[in-house]
Parts: C-alpha cells; sequence; structure tokens
C-alpha cells in the first residue's frame, strides 16, 4: 500500500459525495405527515 492507495480510494469517495449531494439537492423533500379528522372519536 505504498502507492498511495488509501489516498485514492478518499479522493474517489470525495468526488462521488459531492456529486450525490448536489443531487440530492435538487430534489424537494415531501412531508408525509397524515391529516387526522377533527373528531377524533371516529
Amino acid at each position: 500500500m505504498a502507492d498511495n492507495f488509501l489516498e485514492k480510494h478518499r479522493e474517489d469517495y470525495e468526488a462521488r459525495k459531492a456529486e450525490w449531494l448536489r443531487k440530492r439537492k435538487g430534489i424537494p423533500k415531501t412531508k408525509r405527515n397524515k391529516e387526522k379528522p377533527d373528531d377524533e372519536s371516529l
């Protein structure tokens, strides 16, 4: 592992992570809250 194996894999990981974060920011979050009925006795 004298040929900078760990450093190369870390750089690849950081690049993939940055790309994933860029894609993720473009997707709006959806709320999954269900509306409760006004009369909870039902």
